[in-house]
């Protein structure tokens, strides 16, 4: 199986959301995130709008959850998420309540690892807690002080056995290196959904992974 690519619909109009999510489609892209920026707009109204414009793809809320995982996990699944994100900076025990509130949904949980402290070690852990992939994530401010995943993602790609998502202004030139170091989902945000042709934006990045050697793939 080859690795995907995932667009991170962070934008603040659900509408807006819909029509660059159908263009990506177009280009290629299997898993459709419903950004933090979007949930926090439109609520869990935007997840139940795109699951039901893409009942056949792969739906990620990225809900960002620090506390009240099981709540937060049922929220997102019950409006129709297929994954859902949780921080790996909350405290085990959330990890813990997310992960088994999405095995009793029939959901998967993903640990983004966004500012913490110890990638390697936290990614670990979370692994042990049940989670179903782990995020190598560069955020935006981190991408303004010349920050990227590659390092990041290097340093866990050996600590984890589990499928490991990497985030943080990715493009199509960028894109390969991060499968063939271990990634196998690939976030993408403003490469896609601020391109001019987003279709065709889409479509670089998908091929562009296509012909790299990936030591992972997705069970």
């Amino acid at each position: 199986m080859r690795p995907v690519v995932q667009v991170a619909l962070d934008v603040v109009e659900v509408e807006r959301a819909i029509e660059i999510a159908r263009q990506a489609v177009r280009g290629g892209v299997e898993w459709v995130e419903v950004g933090t920026p979007l949930i926090k707009a439109a609520g869990l109204r935007a997840i139940r709008l795109l699951r039901r414009e893409f009942p056949e793809k792969t739906l990620v809320a990225d809900m960002k959850t620090m506390d009240a995982g099981a709540l937060e996990v049922e929220m997102a699944v019950g409006a129709g998420a297929d994954v859902v994100c949780v921080l790996g900076a909350a405290a085990d025990a959330t990890i813990s309540e997310a992960v088994a509130a999405a095995r009793r949904k029939g959901a998967r949980v993903l640990v983004d690892l966004l500012a913490v402290p110890d990638p390697r070690a936290r990614a670990k852990r979370a692994e042990q807690l049940g989670a179903s992939y782990i995020c190598v994530h560069v955020g935006i401010d981190q991408q303004k002080l010349g920050m990227d995943p590659l390092g990041q993602l290097r340093a866990i790609a050996d600590a984890v056995e589990v499928p490991i998502a990497v985030a943080g202004g990715i493009t199509a030139k960028t894109a390969p290196a991060l499968v063939e170091s271990g990634a196998s989902i690939i976030i993408v945000g403003s490469a896609i959904t601020k391109a001019k042709d987003v279709e065709l934006a889409a479509r670089e990045i998908v091929e562009a992974i296509s012909g790299a050697k990936s030591p992972r793939v997705l069970p």
